[in-house]
């Protein structure tokens, strides 16, 4: 259940990206789901490989280099799944920040165990006229 829930993040995040980018064309929401799939299978299988092989220039570029490896992936996605095009570098890196930006704001409300939850990372307790 957890994954279907992230898989349909990602695919929100690829419509939204579309409605704020006129370099990104989605024709539907069968080819963004699709698109997630892959982006979802890329990020998972090559792009730890992909950050390691470019970990001096990651690390020159203060991990800026993680946009253009994730504007590559985008790129290579729009290239496989038809209905789903990025036209551009630019637009790839954009669409890319835009996607990673919506898929970490929606996932932060999701639990391990793949449920909609409030998540509390911080307890504090009111003690007197502070907190602690």
């Amino acid at each position: 259940m957890g994954l279907l829930l992230r898989w349909l993040i990602l695919t929100s995040g690829i419509i939204i990206a579309s409605y704020l980018l006129e370099g990104i064309h989605v024709s539907g929401f069968v080819p963004a789901f699709f698109a997630a799939a892959l982006l979802g299978i890329l990020n998972a299988l090559f792009r730890p490989v992909l950050i390691l092989l470019t970990l001096p220039i990651n690390i020159l570029s203060l991990g800026l280099f993680t946009f253009i490896i994730n504007a590559l992936m985008l790129m290579m996605v729009s290239g496989v799944v038809s209905g789903f095009e990025v036209h551009g570098f630019w637009t790839a890196v954009f669409g890319s920040l835009i996607i990673s930006i919506i898929s970490w704001l929606l996932n932060s409300f999701i639990s391990d165990r793949g449920r909609v939850e409030r998540l509390d990372y911080i307890d504090l307790k009111k003690r007197g006229d502070r907190w602690e």
